[in-house]
């Protein structure tokens, strides 16, 4: 491809425009002065935030060579000032023609976005920025298309969620994002080997689905000629793995469901989930705020965060407070010790409207109790609450409540609204989870989408014996949400699908 044959450019490039055109000349005129304009590596030895961060320390005659992103450049004839921006920070380089010589000629056909290499020594300018003075320069990347303008940047949420690159690129707060989401899943990884627990890999394609109430994506595998599902929840294979032996076991699995998508809700999410054989829902709530406690401490620095101009404090213990109690607290309606019916009448007489087509009277109590707590009260927990002990209609996977047969040992952690994760104390008894599982599968048959079918596989190794345990699941990106101050889960995922 000759790269001044303007008609071919366009073809490849359909938006080619004035200054797209006008940088790729650049690469011919570098070409002619046998600039290799796109390297295989470049040799660095520090970083920018080193250098300014050490300054004091630096003598006149050490040298440093950085490698960055052009970010601001002013070219004053025979000298020139960029910022260059690298993964740490950006810092301030001179070039004068006098120093750089001939390779002075590279920097006059340099624009914003390209990535360079500089060697040089450091001294502060009589405004006192910290600068490199540079004696070397190499051209790493030469950018054939303009960044968006600085101040403006780029604002629409679909070119942010399409374009992430240029997204991180303009917005430092955007690229943290995605190196503290890194940081929280290495802590959360150190917390629990500290635990001793072990970090096993479930599949994320199978023949069957469970662990979950969600609609499955169904896709197909050529090679057996069957149909198959993207992973709902590790939950299954995590407590065949504790069956098999290892009694403390966690896993970061991608999940699908495929279902809405909201502020709190995508398809495509990841799901950390850990079984520990001889606990129950109790160790779990343990587990779930130190180790919050532990990742905000690591990554932040702080259990104190201010989101959507509310302050939240995640550091340990969380309130606790069961489903029951916090709706007769809130709505003086104490469904604990009232019939069916009478709730019923209660939510009449107040005149209160439950998010449902179904007459309340064909519902289980159960399903009525979930439903007051999640359409009257869920939004407005703000400070971190672990809500437990849910009605046994809510879950086949849990153990009943020691105390309460009509309750079972759940809880789900909320912080502004936004439920956190789940956990129960584990049902073992493998004769009720055939009973209850079978209940699902039939539920499936009958045209339930998010009902999960029978895994045989599942209930023969809970035939064998497992021990009581303790299990608990925390949306990872719902913590980043709160990690980052980001209002929409969209923004904490790396490439959210944008709709073509």
């Amino acid at each position: 491809m000759e790269y001044n044959n303007i008609e071919n450019l366009k073809n490849i490039i359909h938006d080619a425009n004035e200054i797209i055109l006008e940088r790729i000349k650049k690469i011919d005129k570098l070409k002619d002065m046998d600039i290799e304009i796109y390297p295989y590596s470049y040799t660095k030895n520090t970083t920018t935030s080193n250098i300014i961060d050490d300054f004091d320390n630096i003598k006149e005659t050490d040298e440093f060579s950085i490698a960055g992103r052009i970010m601001l450049y002013r070219n004053m004839g025979n000298s020139s000032f960029i910022n260059l921006k690298d993964q740490q920070g950006s810092l301030q380089i001179y070039f004068n023609k006098g120093i750089l010589k001939e390779k002075y000629d590279i920097v006059k056909l340099l624009d914003i976005g390209d990535i360079i290499g500089v060697t040089g020594s450091v001294f502060k300018t009589k405004t006192g920025e910290i600068t490199l003075r540079a004696s070397d320069i190499s051209l790493l990347s030469k950018s054939i298309r303009p960044l968006p303008e600085k101040y403006h940047g780029l604002k629409d949420e679909d070119l942010r969620q399409r374009y992430r690159s240029l997204d991180m690129i303009m917005n430092d707060e955007v690229k943290n994002r995605f190196i503290n989401r890194s940081k929280a899943m290495s802590a959360i990884r150190e917390f629990l080997d500290n635990m001793n627990f072990i970090e096993i890999d479930t599949p994320i394609l199978d023949t069957k689905y469970g662990g979950g109430e969600a609609k499955p994506f169904t896709t197909h595998i050529n090679a057996l000629n069957c149909d198959a599902y993207m992973n709902v929840s590790p939950e299954l294979y995590l407590k065949r793995l504790m069956i098999g032996g290892i009694e403390r076991v966690y896993s970061f699995a991608r999940s699908f469901r495929n279902e809405g998508i909201d502020r709190t809700h995508y398809p495509e999410f990841t799901l950390f989930e850990c079984y520990m054989a001889y606990g129950d829902y109790t160790d779990m709530m343990s587990l779930m705020e130190n180790l919050y406690e532990y990742v905000f401490m690591k990554v932040i620095k702080t259990t104190k965060i201010t989101y959507n101009g509310v302050e939240i404090d995640f550091k340990a213990p969380w309130r606790r407070i069961s489903m029951c109690d916090i709706i007769n607290q809130e709505l003086s309606i104490p469904v604990e010790h009232l019939s069916k019916r009478e709730i019923i009448d209660c939510i009449h007489e107040k005149d209160l409207t439950l998010n449902t087509d179904v007459p309340l009277d064909e519902l289980l109590k159960g399903d009525i109790i979930m439903m007051l707590f999640d359409d009257y009260l869920a939004d407005n927990i703000i400070q971190p609450t672990f809500i437990t002990d849910f009605p046994k209609e809510s879950s086949p996977l849990c153990k009943i409540h020691r105390s309460n047969k009509e309750l079972i040992e759940r809880f789900e952690p909320y912080a502004y609204g936004v439920e956190l994760g789940n956990a129960y104390s584990e049902l073992n008894d493998p004769i009720t989870q055939r009973i209850l599982l079978n209940e699902q599968a039939d539920k499936l048959r009958a045209g339930l989408e998010t009902a999960s079918p029978m895994d045989e596989e599942f209930a023969r190794a809970v035939d064998i014996g497992m021990a009581p345990a303790g299990g608990l699941g925390i949306g990872i990106d719902r913590m980043m949400m709160f990690l980052a101050d980001a209002s929409s889960i969209k923004e904490v995922i790396p490439f959210p699908i944008v709709k073509r």
